[in-house]
């Protein structure tokens, strides 16, 4: 007997079908799908959400000197003459970052094994491809949702009935984060 349901598709299909779900479960809260995906996801997501809570506070802040170029008014690099060559004006600025420790690193790596890349693109307009920006799921795990359920012994995500779906009378379900 199999530990997991196949759901029909063939194992690369079916995992890039999970990797998907969860990652779109962490990026949205909710998602709709079917009842069977949904159990599937369930026991992917809520070991996830166990490791980033055991490790959203093991991290030390460091604070480092970093050169950042000047920018002016419209955002351009400042530039100045040197010996007959325009170059960059670089200022120092002193920078807090989150240092890893080797478990929080190990977590890291372990998360972003499954999920996918997200990048957010604006609804419409000029500069949608310009404007766009990549998510970083994994730090969102360690900030916002390892802490919330840090104290919490497991059952992160509920499954709730919807109704069948009209054309193959599949069981829909909305899973989502508590």
């Amino acid at each position: 007997m199999a530990q997991y349901r196949k759901l029909g598709k063939k194992t690369k299909l079916r995992k890039a079908l999970l990797r998907s779900q969860v990652t779109a479960l962490i990026y949205h809260g909710k998602i709709v799908t079917t009842e069977a995906r949904a159990k599937e996801v369930q026991k992917i997501v809520e070991p996830m959400i166990t490791l980033a809570g055991k490790e959203c506070d093991n991290y030390e802040t460091v604070t480092v000197t970093a050169k950042v170029p000047r920018k002016d008014a419209d955002g351009k690099r400042v530039k100045e003459v040197v010996d007959g060559k325009k170059v960059t004006v670089y200022d120092e600025v002193q920078k807090e970052i989150k240092k890893d420790a080797p478990g929080r690193l190990h977590a890291r790596r372990q998360l972003l094994k499954f999920l996918y890349p997200v990048v957010e693109v604006p609804a419409a307009g000029k500069g949608r491809k310009k404007n766009t920006k990549k998510v970083d799921l994994v730090e969102k795990m360690f900030d916002e949702i390892g802490p919330k359920y840090k104290d919490r012994r497991g059952g992160y995500t509920r499954i709730v009935k919807i109704a069948q779906r009209r054309g193959d009378g599949a069981l829909t379900v909305l899973l989502e984060l508590v």
